[in-house]
């Protein structure tokens, strides 16, 4: 049996934790929301914004009108791909997976401001053909908090035609992660992940080896215990951040840590006494940059 909650095949809002959340204003505009949009592909990373999304139009709209597809690319992090696999498979929403070749793309590669941009354009450009047999509407799992920061791929979702259900209505990542809480979803306390290349600062060219050599050590330290952390790259040298509760661990663990990123072929191990923070690569410019690209 799964630890991942399951949806029965005729269930259409009668799971109870469903039905208890229907009371609250913000959740029943989700639903609401998604029933007025009938059909949802959903872009499908297996966060927890994401994955509540997908479990909220499975539970709105039933098995037939509802897909999530997973964008493969080597910025795709190890063992991402079996959780969102096995996410959709426990909760009977019928999974695809799109193969994204941003890598083709020189802007994308050059790793500019607006690399995000070109990384949306490609997953728009890979799911159109799913959709166009169809009238089903891309979503994604975009929220409130999202609209602070940096984000140019936002702008290429909405130039596509894409939706954000979460900001329609009202949520915050908190409150995601409260609600994925009460339906029993494993992803609400699911650490935050983005794809490879966040880890590289803007103005290095994205390459397969360094997305490689990232996922080699961010896998290795997740093996020493470490769910929430970040390899910022560069080039020979490894900027970690922790969470600032894991340090006592991290010092516990020094040479193994050491080890761990050496292995996978960084010479310098250095540790950022910051600690870990979503979005850190964007701090420099996000002051800079106006309401428009943000979203």
């Amino acid at each position: 049996m799964s630890k991942l909650t399951t949806i029965s095949r005729s269930e259409v809002l009668s799971d109870p934790r469903v039905q208890s959340l229907l009371s609250d204003t913000t959740f029943s505009a989700l639903v609401s929301r998604l029933q007025e949009l009938d059909q949802v592909v959903v872009a499908f990373s297996g966060g927890a914004d994401s994955a509540f999304l997908a479990y909220v139009a499975r539970s709105a709209l039933g098995r037939e009108s509802v897909k999530v597809v997973t964008a493969v690319s080597p910025s795709l992090g190890s063992g991402e791909l079996d959780h969102c696999r096995e996410s959709a498979r426990a909760w009977d929403i019928p999974f695809s997976t799109v193969a994204t070749s941003e890598m083709d793309n020189p802007n994308y590669v050059a790793n500019g401001h607006d690399r995000c941009y070109w990384c949306k354009v490609e997953l728009m450009n890979s799911i159109s053909p799913i959709i166009e047999a169809t009238s089903a509407k891309v979503i994604l799992g975009v929220n409130l908090d999202d609209l602070g920061d940096f984000r140019p791929g936002q702008k290429a979702a909405l130039e596509a035609g894409a939706i954000f259900p979460l900001v329609d209505a009202r949520y915050t990542k908190e409150l995601i992660r409260e609600h994925s809480r009460i339906l029993g979803l494993s992803t609400w306390n699911r650490p935050q992940s983005a794809c490879l290349s966040s880890r590289i600062p803007y103005g290095t060219s994205v390459s397969v080896p360094i997305l490689s050599q990232l996922d080699r050590a961010e896998t290795a330290l997740k093996r020493l215990g470490f769910a929430q952390v970040r390899v910022r790259h560069y080039d020979m040298l490894a900027r970690i951040e922790f969470l600032l509760e894991d340090f006592e661990a991290v010092v516990e663990k020094r040479s193994q840590v050491v080890d761990a990123v050496k292995s996978a072929g960084y010479r310098y191990v250095t540790v950022d006494m910051e600690g870990f923070r979503s979005g850190n690569l964007n701090a420099k410019i996000a002051p800079e940059v106006s309401v428009e690209d943000r979203c």
